[in-house]
């Protein structure tokens, strides 16, 4: 049985962004080779449509661009993603870089003016809290250095 990985169904070409597109990454994608990939997008699984209303992180809240509070959509998803890579004993996540839920380390700053601060989206601090490493496509060399050292 090959080993798991959770990454962001975007990352693989699911069209299921804010905008209705994908972000297909392709050496996200060619590690289905070797490994089980485990697609989720937290804010689908959460309840939301595609496409749907750019949102940012405020503080604890997503809100949209019109100021509608959706963090619970963007919690619930975060939820079930967690449950299932735990479920599916995932080595791992890679998720999409900068997203109110899924980004690890800089996200965008509430002001839908493209400023970037410090911090997590919704799903990525649920992932890191839970104890799975959290990746984006932006960190490839860091995801196989982690690959290549960690005991599965």
């Amino acid at each position: 049985m090959k080993d798991t990985i959770l990454v962001s169904s975007c990352l693989i070409g699911t069209p299921c962004r804010y905008d209705g597109d994908s972000r297909k990454v392709d050496w996200v994608a060619a590690l289905a080779e070797e490994y089980t990939l485990i697609p989720v997008c937290p804010e689908v699984d959460g309840g939301l449509p595609t496409p749907r209303p750019r949102a940012e992180r405020r503080g604890d809240q997503v809100v949209t661009e019109g100021g509608k509070d959706v963090t619970d959509a963007y919690r619930r998803g975060g939820e079930l993603a967690v449950e299932q890579a735990l479920k599916s004993r995932c080595k791992g996540a890679i998720l999409k870089a900068k997203s109110p839920s899924c980004g690890k380390g800089l996200i965008y700053d509430g002001s839908f003016s493209g400023t970037l601060i410090p911090g997590d989206g919704v799903t990525a601090a649920l992932l890191k809290e839970a104890g799975i490493p959290v990746f984006t496509e932006e960190e490839q060399e860091a995801f196989f250095t982690f690959l290549d050292t960690f005991q599965f």
